[in-house]
């Protein structure tokens, strides 16, 4: 079911979800449906709060673009982007590293905003999935910075809280705009 996508000046994109502590058909509905509206909405990446849900759940699939990213390990191994994508994770843990990169984003729940964000090019990151197993992946690119961004808005994070303050400024009606019209 395509679900409706929470924006910008909702209060719920602005809470430090809390932890996913089981695994229900109503988490397992959930995660389907964020794909499927991810999917509609020509996303790369769609966390929970995005859809309303505080809680530590994500879902990213990249598998468009195999070529997004030049490497990608899973527990160690080299991995193919389809043996795991769509990803869709809980209660993530992130290890930053590698020379922070400059690169355009845009949000689902933040439309026609697109701005530069540095964020470091490599992520090592400790993701429990859905069937109860925990992988450990490695990768840049494309995918590491989605990865980043979702895992922002499980923290009540929105990448324009990572850009410039140049780049604020350009942005600041548009923002306040959107604010206004969601009533926050």
């Amino acid at each position: 079911m395509i679900l409706d996508i929470t924006q910008y000046g909702d209060p719920v994109l602005r809470k430090k979800c809390r932890p996913v502590d089981e695994i229900d058909e109503q988490t397992l509905k959930l995660a389907d449906d964020m794909v499927e509206t991810m999917i509609d909405a020509n996303g790369v990446g769609l966390a929970a709060p995005q859809v309303g849900k505080d809680i530590r759940m994500a879902v990213v699939d990249v598998s468009h673009d195999p070529s997004c990213v030049s490497f990608l390990k899973v527990n160690g191994e080299d991995a193919k982007m389809d043996d795991i994508m769509p990803l869709i994770f809980i209660n993530p843990e992130l290890e930053l590293d590698g020379a922070r990169e400059s690169d355009s984003e845009g949000c689902l729940s933040i439309h026609e905003v697109r701005a530069n964000v540095r964020r470091p090019s490599i992520v090592k990151a400790k993701l429990p999935l859905l069937d109860g197993t925990v992988i450990e992946l490695e990768t840049d690119g494309l995918l590491a910075r989605a990865i980043q961004h979702e895992v922002d808005h499980l923290n009540g994070i929105l990448f324009v809280d990572r850009i410039s303050p140049a780049a604020k400024v350009s942005i600041k009606r548009k923002l306040r705009r959107l604010a206004a019209h969601q009533g926050g």
